[in-house]
């Protein structure tokens, strides 16, 4: 099939579901695995980003899990959604990428694999944005009730355990679970109003859809719809 075929083909088959684009991967139309390539893009570099802070090894993982997954389609159970079946891929390469990297260069990263501040060096618009933002933070907190605001700060900023919290404050642990859910739904609605949309975080542009598409279609010898 040339490309321009495949992308017409790509496009009338886009109603389909995962599960029957995956049929159809498997009866041999594999120019359509970059339509759940293109669909679950952005879920999965998010996870993998979450994992490993950084946005080019995330890019790695997303196309090395497309190959495995395409590799292993055989494997999928359609009663688990394909969606869920690609980050599950993802969360395991990227936490073994993760171990391996504390593995090689301990001196280097922080306790969590994450590269420390000593060798990332000073960012000034990094930490002018993590300033502002911490100020945004502490005005929103300020803001809660007393009730909430306590367990808030006892909770996530001291790190104390529900129970730890609720002996602090003799109240029930029911009472600290309570309180804490309608303190982070607060702070959800001002820093989403003072930030914008949290679903704007670790954004996922059509540049790097594109070239992940492209980059796992050539490995698997297909090539990407134009």
């Amino acid at each position: 099939m040339s490309a321009i075929d495949g992308a017409r083909a790509t496009r009338l088959d886009e109603h389909l579901s995962d599960e029957a684009v995956v049929a159809r991967v498997r009866d041999g139309a594999i120019h359509l695995f970059e339509l759940v390539m293109r669909r679950n893009n952005r879920r999965i570099y998010r996870a993998a980003r979450a994992i490993l802070r950084d946005d080019a090894e995330a890019e790695d993982v997303l196309q090395q899990t497309y190959v495995q997954a395409f590799a292993r389609l055989d494997q999928w159970k359609a009663r688990g959604g394909f969606g869920a079946w690609l980050t599950g891929i993802a969360v395991h390469e990227a936490l073994a990428r993760l171990r391996r990297r504390n593995r090689e260069a301990p001196s280097d990263l922080a306790s969590d694999g994450a590269p420390s501040r000593e060798r990332l060096g000073a960012d000034p618009e990094r930490e002018a944005a993590r300033g502002e933002l911490q100020r945004v933070l502490e005005d929103a907190i300020d803001a809660l009730p007393e009730p909430l605001r306590v367990v808030v700060v006892l909770r996530d900023v001291e790190g104390l355990s529900t129970a730890e919290a609720a002996a602090s404050l003799s109240v029930s642990e029911e009472a600290v679970r309570t309180r804490l859910h309608r303190a982070r739904a607060a702070l959800r609605c001002v820093l989403r109003g003072r930030i914008g949309e949290w679903d704007a975080a670790f954004p996922f542009f059509a540049p790097r859809c594109d070239r992940v598409v492209a980059a796992v279609l050539l490995r698997i010898g297909q090539t990407a719809a134009p």
